[in-house]
């Protein structure tokens, strides 16, 4: 059965907000889980929602935080996100560096102690739509094998750039490994195997069972180049935020310990630089318009994909797993 967004966005503010979550928090945080629907990430979307609700109810995340910024330095904010949810605490983060890059062009905020930020290119996005170039990192529990190995050492550790281009801002949203675990989660839920070459079992063994590949580890995308790139951004966001590395890490697949991954907001101002946002985006309608190696597939830049789907979703409405959704809505009559 397939609800409408609104539907789905009001139920899941309401379950916020039976948990003292303020009304404009508990939009924000709906919103993000909304919009990973919308666009086709089910891993980030409402699948989400009960975990978030469960560390409500157990204090291990404070609906009514923003987190607390100090400037270490003119363009460096180190936030204290005070276990707020993690879209909130962001989105707060922004709207605090905005006069320091309108100023000197550039600012970075480095966040510890905030709940599970959710997809990056939320924020991305939102950052190059207002006219400033936007690029997200975030840490995360170890879950990613090493490039030669098999034990789980690395967070997923995405990144997100957004950069203003005419009309449609140009996004990128990736995790260095080769899908996110809420991804594997998702393919659990619905009983289904997962594609060779995704993750091991405990043993360190190939599985396409995603039961055992949550036990075990995921592979890094592209071999020795994800995984130093997922290193990188390992050592960047511990480095900046004070956070803890990932075999360490927890609190964003749990519901017993505190969040203490770390995450990583740059801000550009692009009219600091003497690029065009117009050439940009020409130059991105040349890819589209660019040979394909399929005749019925154009090419496509990133994020046009998300683009489609939010479009075809909002329209046809969103099918949740049966579980999942039988769940939340026992929770909302409770």
């Amino acid at each position: 059965m397939k609800l409408a967004p609104a539907r789905l966005h009001g139920l899941a503010s309401a379950l916020l907000e039976a948990r003292n979550v303020p009304s404009a928090n508990a939009r924000l945080q709906a919103d993000l889980l909304l919009e990973a629907e919308l666009r086709g990430l089910p891993s980030h979307g409402l699948q989400r929602l009960p975990l978030i609700l469960s560390r409500l109810d157990k204090g291990l995340a404070n609906g009514e935080a923003r987190g607390h910024g100090t400037w270490r330095r003119r363009s460096f904010l180190s936030v204290d996100g005070e276990r707020g949810l993690g879209p909130v605490v962001v989105m707060q983060a922004l709207q605090a560096m905005r006069p320091v890059v309108d100023e000197t062009g550039i600012a970075i905020a480095a966040i510890h102690n905030a709940n599970h930020i959710g997809m990056l290119a939320y924020y991305a996005e939102a950052a190059a739509e207002s006219g400033l170039v936007g690029i997200v990192m975030s840490t995360s529990e170890a879950l990613v094998h090493p490039f030669g190995g098999t034990q789980a050492m690395l967070g997923t550790n995405p990144v997100a750039i957004g950069i203003p281009s005419g009309d449609q801002p140009f996004v990128l949203d990736l995790a260095t490994s080769v899908v996110s675990m809420g991804k594997i989660n998702h393919y659990a839920m619905r009983g289904m195997p997962i594609p060779h070459g995704w993750a091991v079992d405990a043993e360190g063994r190939p599985t396409t069972d995603a039961n055992a590949a949550r036990t075990g580890a995921i592979a890094p995308f592209g071999g020795a180049k994800g995984y130093g790139l997922g290193l990188a951004i390992e050592l960047l966001v511990a480095a900046l935020a004070g956070s803890e590395l990932a075999p360490d890490v927890h609190g964003t697949l749990d519901d017993s310990h505190a969040a203490n991954k770390g995450d990583l907001l740059i801000l550009i101002n692009a009219a600091a630089g003497d690029g065009s946002t117009r050439s940009l985006a020409s130059y991105l309608d040349r890819l589209r318009g660019s040979h394909p190696s399929d005749p019925v597939s154009p090419v496509a830049v990133p994020g046009d994909g998300a683009r489609q789907r939010r479009a075809a979703t909002e329209h046809s409405g969103i099918e949740l797993p049966k579980p999942l959704l039988e769940h939340l809505l026992a929770l909302e009559a409770a």
